[in-house]
C-alpha cells in the first residue's frame, strides 16, 4: 500500500509543478486580470425557490478538496486497521516528528506576526505537502531509502490529521446551529447504515453529498466532512473463506470459459478486497492526477511585479510562512524524532541515520497543497495573500534545495553509519586492540591466511550493503575468515541491541551465523514480533540470558571502542584499520595485498 501509494503521488508530482507554473504564467501575464475574474464566476444548483451557488474557487476549495480529503482519510484507515499504524512504536516517532514539524513552525510564524494583521496565518506553515515532498524523494533517488518514504509518508498523514483538526477548530468563522445539527443528523444515518451493513453506493453518496452542504453551511469546513467519512468506510484483509470463493470461480472459469462464469469470478474477486482498497484504486488517480492540479491552477496564481516582491520582502507575514516552513519543519520535525527515540517511546521502520532523518526533515518543509488552502481561510485581502503564497514558494523551494544538499552530504560521508558526535578530532587507534580469540565468532578456517574482523550493527544500511559482498569475497578467496563484532550505535539504530541479543541467544546453540544471516537479510523488519519468529525458525530461546548476552556485546563495543571504531560497518585485515572503500574490489585488494605481506 505505501508503494502503490508513493508510486501515484511522484506520478502526480510533475502534473502539480506544471498547474502551479501555468497558474503564475496566467497570473503575470497581460491577461492577467482575467485570473482572478475566472475563478470568481459563480455557478449552482436550483431547486424551485431554493438556490445554492459558489464561484469557481471555493468549488475547488471547498468541493473537489474534500474528495482530496476523502482519499487521506481512506489512507488512514487502512494504515491504522491493516497497515504500518498497527504498530504503536512505529507510529509513535513520526506522530511526535509531525507534531513537533507543526509546533515549531506556528511558533516560528508567531514571533514575527502577533498581534499584527498576519497573526492568523500561524496556520500556514505547519502543512506538509506529500506529493511535492515524495517527488522530492523520487530525485534524490538510491540516497533516500524506503524506510525513510515510509516513515515521512506515516508523517504526513498524521500531519494531515492535525491540519484538518486545525482548520477545523481555529479557521471556523461562525456556525448555523440548524446546520449543524442536520449535518449531525446525516452523519448518525451514514454510521448507521454502516452498522447494520448496508452497503448500497447510492444511499451513501446521497447522503454524503447532503453532509457536505449541511456541513458547509454549518461554517465548519467540510473537508472535515471528506476525513471523517474516508474513515468510517469499511477494511479489512481479505478472509479465508472469500478468498476460496474467488480461486473456485475463477477455477470455474478457467474450466469453462463462459460470460456468466467470467462475471462471477470477476464478481467474487472484487469483494475479497475491502471497500476502502476498492475505493483508493478507484479515486486515488483522480485526486492526484486531477483534483490536486486544479486546486494549484486555482490558488498559486501569484503576481510577481515589482511592487509585490519589494512588498513580500518586507513582510513579515511573508518571512514567517518562510521561516515557518524552512527552520521551523527542519528543528521541529529533528528534535520530535530525537525525542521519542531518546525517551524510548517508539522505533524507527527501518534503518535509517540521522544524515537521512535531517534530509527527510528538511524537505517537509515543502508545503503546497493544505498552506494554500489556509491562506484562503487565514486572510481575506488578496494583497496579504500573495505575500502569504510567496513565503509558501520561497520556504518550499530552499527546503527542497537544503534537504538536496543533507542528501548529499549525508551520502558522501562514505557509506558508514556514525551518531552525530561520533567524529573526535583525536587521532585514532590504527591496530586491533583485542586480537581474535576463542569467544569470538568466526565463519572460515581457523588457519587462515587472512582474517577480517568486521564491527557491525544489525541495523546498519551500509552493514547490509556490506554483508553480501563479504560473502563473495569468502567465495573468491577460500583462504579468509571473517570476524564479526558488535557495535550498535544504539542512538541512531533502536532495534540493533535486541538484534544483537537475538544472534547471541542463537550463538549459545552453534546457530550463530545462521541468524547473522537471517537478521541482514531482514534489516527492515527487526520488531521484538519478527525477532521472535526469526528465533523460532532456528529453535532459539531469545531472552533467556539477557545480562549474559548484553555483557558480551559490551565486550565487543568496547574492543570496538579501544579500536578506534566510531561508526559502521568498520573493518579490521589481519589486526590492521582498513580504510578503503567498501566494495568488493577494494576489499579484495586488500586481501591479496595483506596475503602476501609477512
Amino acid at each position: 500500500m505505501f508503494r502503490a501509494f508513493f508510486k501515484t503521488e511522484v506520478g502526480s508530482t510533475s502534473l502539480l509543478l506544471i498547474a502551479t507554473v501555468l497558474a503564475m504564467l496566467w497570473a503575470n501575464s497581460p491577461w492577467g486580470y482575467t485570473y482572478e475574474a475566472f475563478w470568481h464566476i459563480q455557478m449552482g444548483l436550483s431547486f424551485g425557490p431554493a438556490e445554492f451557488s459558489l464561484d469557481l474557487r471555493h468549488w475547488v476549495n471547498d468541493g473537489l478538496m474534500t474528495i482530496f480529503f476523502f482519499v487521506i482519510g481512506l489512507e488512514i484507515s487502512y494504515e491504522v486497521r491493516l497497515g504500518q499504524l498497527r504498530d504503536r512504536r512505529l507510529i509513535a516517532v513520526p506522530a511526535v516528528a509531525a507534531l513537533g514539524g507543526m509546533i515549531v513552525p506556528a511558533a516560528l510564524y508567531l514571533m514575527l506576526n502577533a498581534g499584527g494583521p498576519g497573526a492568523g496565518g500561524w496556520g500556514v506553515p505547519i502543512a506538509t505537502d506529500t506529493a511535492f515532498v515524495l517527488g522530492m524523494l523520487a530525485i534524490v533517488g538510491a540516497r533516500c531509502p524506503e524506510p525513510l518514504r515510509a516513515f515521512l509518508l506515516t508523517l504526513a498523514i498524521v500531519d494531515d490529521v492535525l491540519a484538518i483538526i486545525i482548520i477545523a477548530v481555529f479557521y471556523t468563522v461562525s456556525l448555523s446551529v440548524p446546520a449543524l445539527v442536520t449535518a449531525a443528523v446525516l452523519m448518525a444515518a451514514i454510521v448507521t447504515l454502516r452498522w447494520l451493513k448496508i452497503w448500497r453506493a447510492p444511499a451513501y453518496i446521497v447522503l454524503g453529498f447532503a453532509l457536505w452542504v449541511a456541513t458547509l453551511e454549518s461554517g465548519v469546513h467540510p473537508t472535515l466532512v471528506g476525513i471523517a467519512l474516508g474513515m468510517l468506510v469499511l477494511v479489512y484483509a481479505p478472509s479465508d473463506h472469500k478468498l476460496l470463493r474467488a480461486g473456485e470461480a475463477v477455477q470455474e472459469f478457467t474450466s469453462d470459459p463462459s460470460a456468466q462464469a467470467a462475471r462471477q469470478a470477476a464478481r467474487s474477486v472484487k469483494m475479497a478486497v475491502s471497500v476502502n482498497e476498492r475505493l483508493q484504486l478507484l479515486l486515488h488517480p483522480w485526486s492526484s492526477y486531477v483534483i490536486v492540479p486544479i486546486f494549484a491552477l486555482a490558488n498559486a496564481g501569484v503576481r510577481l511585479d515589482a511592487d509585490t516582491l519589494r512588498a513580500a520582502a518586507t513582510s513579515p507575514i511573508a518571512i514567517g510562512v518562510a521561516a515557518g516552513l524552512i527552520l521551523g519543519k527542519f528543528i521541529g520535525i529533528s528534535i520530535g524524532t530525537w525525542l521519542p527515540l531518546r525517551l524510548n517511546w517508539g522505533v524507527l521502520p527501518g534503518n535509517l541515520v540521522w544524515g537521512q532523518l535531517l534530509g527527510g526533515a528538511a524537505v517537509s518543509g515543502i508545503g503546497f497543497t493544505v498552506a494554500l488552502f489556509i491562506v484562503d481561510l487565514a486572510f481575506d485581502d488578496p494583497a496579504v495573500q500573495n505575500q502569504a503564497k510567496i513565503g509558501i514558494l520561497a520556504g518550499s523551494l530552499l527546503s527542497a534545495l537544503l534537504g538536496s544538499f543533507i542528501f548529499r552530504l549525508a551520502w558522501d560521508r562514505g557509506g558508514v553509519c556514525a551518531p552525530p558526535d561520533a567524529e573526535p578530532e583525536e587521532e585514532l587507534p590504527e591496530l586491533l586492540s583485542v586480537p581474535v580469540g576463542p569467544g569470538d565468532h568466526v565463519r572460515g578456517p581457523h588457519d587462515a591466511g587472512v582474517t577480517i574482523v568486521e564491527y557491525g550493527d544489525f541495523e546498519c544500511p551500509f552493514c547490509g550493503r556490506l554483508h553480501p559482498i563479504l560473502e563473495e569475497l569468502r567465495k573468491r578467496h577460500p583462504e579468509v575468515r571473517l570476524v564479526f563484532r558488535h557495535f550498535p550505535l544504539r542512538t541512531l539504530h533502536p532495534r540493533a541491541v535486541p538484534a544483537a541479543l537475538v544472534a547471541e541467544a542463537a550463538a549459545d546453540v552453534g546457530r550463530f551465523w545462521e541468524m547473522h544471516d537471517i537478521l541482514f537479510d531482514n534489516q527492515r523488519f527487526l520488531t521484538d514480533a519478527d525477532l521472535a519468529h526469526y528465533a523460532d525458525e532456528l529453535d532459539v530461546e531469545p531472552w533467556t540470558d539477557v545480562p549474559g548476552h548484553a555483557a558480551r556485546i559490551a565486550a565487543d563495543e568496547r574492543s570496538g571502542y579501544d579500536s578506534g571504531v566510531r561508526g559502521t560497518p568498520t573493518l579490521f585485515i589481519n589486526g590492521v584499520r582498513y580504510q578503503g572503500g567498501l566494495d568488493l574490489a577494494s576489499i579484495s585488494r586488500a586481501v591479496e595485498r595483506a596475503s602476501v605481506s609477512p
